[in-house]
């Protein structure tokens, strides 16, 4: 089926869901989770041959982990698909309510956004997550994965399509295209006007970029996740130190994990080599600025010199850059220069700077004495998230179902004229 044919079936099916009982959607939902756990057998040996193939393409590491699915994941997408079914209803809500000088009642109402096209890569269980959170909150979606994990996200959409079989509700309000081959096919996608409302990317830098550069529809653009944390000389050593390994080595790959610390120069000759220390037990590979090396080659601790630009990066392994700066000021300008609006941390005791650190970053999601690792669609109660979004316009941070809804104004009135 030609691309255009399939996005005026899906577009056709939005009014079908934006009306859909909200007992429906959950149940739905519920039933999709028991179902994939059913079929467990039938995705695990999928996923065994996007690995296969995977490897093949010379994926990294990080990239491999992202791709590979196991029993205990699958329980955990399942079991975010019942938290998902369990959330409130995001339609329907009244957000305001008024009456104007001519006594207008006016309402402000959320809806559906319609047609929401996701493109992703390697993550199969994005696949889940994404057709759960449009389904519950009135939208048809367009997904569009990566080749690596093409076998993997076919076995999940078949969950879904035996499900809406069951419901007896349209194959077409929730589409898996063929894997890309090129980006160049994304062009199309991109261009369909009137037929999607919303495209969200997630995956590396490469993929954002051209996507934001090429699209005539809304995108709300899940960037690198350069995130940082600040550890300021009143915090507790004993206590901030798990906090650094959390977020650099729990899950290296993740976006939400830390790129950057920064260290208040001063207690750098206190805190570094003990921190470092414990990150090199824990497998990391440590970069930094020439006085950090320093203070590290005292207590024969490796650590390899950088330029400034390298600050930029996002490594998605288990290497993390390190940068001793002045107090909070300098923790300030260096996150101002370098973060992609992501997440990022200060670790402290000194409540007037926790505040100040708060207010002053212009990132998605600050944290006070805390991992950047929460910033996730689970952690912050939405059972998932279609990306973590790093724009300014409509939502930032986790995009659950309330993300993924506008607003209309509903007017009523007794023929009032102006």
């Amino acid at each position: 089926m030609r691309l255009q044919e399939q996005l005026q079936k899906t577009r056709a099916t939005k009014e079908i869901l934006a009306v859909l009982p909200h007992s429906v959607r959950a149940e739905f939902l519920r039933k999709c989770a028991g179902a994939l756990l059913e079929a467990s057998p039938k995705i695990l040996a999928a996923n065994a041959k996007d690995l296969e193939y995977a490897k093949g393409l010379n994926l990294s590491v990080s990239m491999l982990k992202r791709l590979e699915l196991n029993a205990e994941k699958l329980k955990g997408m399942a079991e975010s698909l019942r938290e998902i079914a369990d959330f409130p209803d995001p339609l329907n809500k009244i957000l305001d309510g008024f009456s104007n000088h001519c006594d207008l009642k006016i309402e402000k109402v959320s809806v559906p956004l319609g047609v929401v096209a996701v493109i992703y890569e390697s993550r199969p269980n994005v696949t889940s997550d994404v057709a759960a959170l449009c389904f519950k909150s009135g939208n048809a979606c367009i997904l569009k994965g990566g080749k690596e994990a093409q076998n993997s996200n076919e076995a999940i959409m078949q969950v879904f399509y035996e499900v809406l079989n069951a419901f007896k509700l349209p194959k077409d309000c929730m589409v898996l295209l063929p894997a890309m081959k090129d980006r160049e096919e994304l062009k199309e996608i991109l261009g369909a006007k009137g037929f999607i409302d919303l495209v969200i990317p997630r995956g590396g830098e490469g993929l954002i970029h051209f996507v934001s550069e090429n699209a005539k529809v809304p995108v709300i653009k899940q960037d690198k996740g350069v995130c940082h944390i600040f550890a300021h000389h009143t915090c507790k050593i004993e206590s901030a130190i798990p906090v650094i390994v959390n977020a650099k080595t729990a899950y290296p790959s993740a976006c939400n994990a830390c790129e950057t610390l920064l260290i208040d120069s001063v207690f750098a000759e206190e805190f570094l080599p003990v921190v470092a220390k414990t990150l090199c037990e824990n497998g990391t590979l440590l970069k930094g600025c020439a006085e950090s090396c320093a203070i590290l080659a005292k207590s024969g601790i490796a650590c390899e010199e950088i330029p400034l630009s390298e600050y930029h990066r996002e490594y998605g392994e288990n290497i993390l850059n390190l940068r001793i700066v002045e107090g909070l000021q300098g923790a300030l300008e260096h996150i101002n220069l370098f973060s992609s609006q992501h997440s990022e941390a200060i670790l402290s005791e000194d409540y007037s700077v926790i505040e100040e650190f708060l207010n002053a970053v212009d990132s998605a999601c600050v944290y006070a004495n805390a991992s950047t690792r929460f910033s996730d669609g689970g952690e912050f109660g939405y059972g998932a998230e279609v990306g973590i979004s790093t724009a300014k316009i409509h939502a930032r941070g986790p995009l659950g179902v309330d993300s993924l809804t506008i607003y209309k104004y509903k007017i009523r009135g007794n023929y009032q004229v102006r």
